[in-house]
């Protein structure tokens, strides 16, 4: 079961998230008042927290972000918030939170940061081989290598950290800001057409001739691809 910890004053947010997340077979725990938000926080085991960054009080979002993490609390946190500045976004990131998702936003690419910060947080509780095989592409995430069977594959640095990204959230999507965030560090606009020109490139190196392509587009949001062999 998929516990999440909800705190957001906004009563239609909440009830958009709640509901939608429900229908999704997520178990959702709301609280609007932001004096209950950190013990709620620290009352039982959650696999994810929903934090809005501005609440109407003196202890906000970010507040109960530090405190959770001050205790030695690493539940993930995604910070949802109507500020949309870069400055905004790399300050919640650096006090510890796990994804920064602005307003307004679709509930798709809630899911999908949700499922991808989720399984982050279960691949850090337990090693992760660096080397992964995906189909008959093999890929070390330590030494940057690539083969397609015994065949070297050249990626350039950006290549690479594409793959590597989308490797670590293999079978997960990931939407295109998510993508931005942690392979381009913001340096780029969501409406940049640079995902799709990486994309395509990488396509064109790692997959096999005539056979279907390792990395899915999911339309309207994002990507995806298969998840390693064990």
């Amino acid at each position: 079961m998929k516990n999440i910890l909800l705190i957001e004053d906004d009563t239609g947010i909440a009830q958009y998230i709640c509901s939608n997340l429900e229908k999704s077979n997520y178990h959702i725990i709301h609280v609007a008042e932001a004096s209950n938000g950190l013990k709620t926080a620290l009352s039982q085991p959650w696999s994810c927290i929903l934090l809005d960054r501005m609440l109407p009080v003196e202890v906000d979002g970010l507040d109960i972000l530090k405190a959770l993490r001050a205790l030695g609390n690493s539940t993930p946190v995604i910070i949802v918030s109507a500020l949309e500045k870069i400055d905004e976004r790399i300050l919640c990131l650096k006090a510890g939170a796990d994804d920064y998702l602005p307003k307004p936003f679709f509930i798709n690419e809630l899911e999908a940061r949700l499922e991808a910060v989720m399984r982050r947080s279960n691949l850090s509780q337990a090693p992760l081989s660096h080397a992964m095989q995906i189909g008959n592409l093999h890929v070390d995430l330590i030494t940057h290598t690539v083969y397609r069977d015994k065949e070297k594959i050249l990626l350039n640095p950006r290549e690479f950290k594409l793959l590597a990204y989308l490797i670590k959230n293999a079978g997960q999507t990931v939407t295109r800001a998510m993508v931005l965030e942690n392979v381009w560090d913001y340096d780029f606009q969501p409406e940049t057409n640079i995902i799709d020109v990486h994309i395509s490139h990488l396509r064109q190196k790692i997959d096999e001739k005539g056979a279907p392509s390792l990395i899915r587009t999911i339309r309207g949001v994002g990507y995806s691809i298969d998840a390693p062999a064990p």
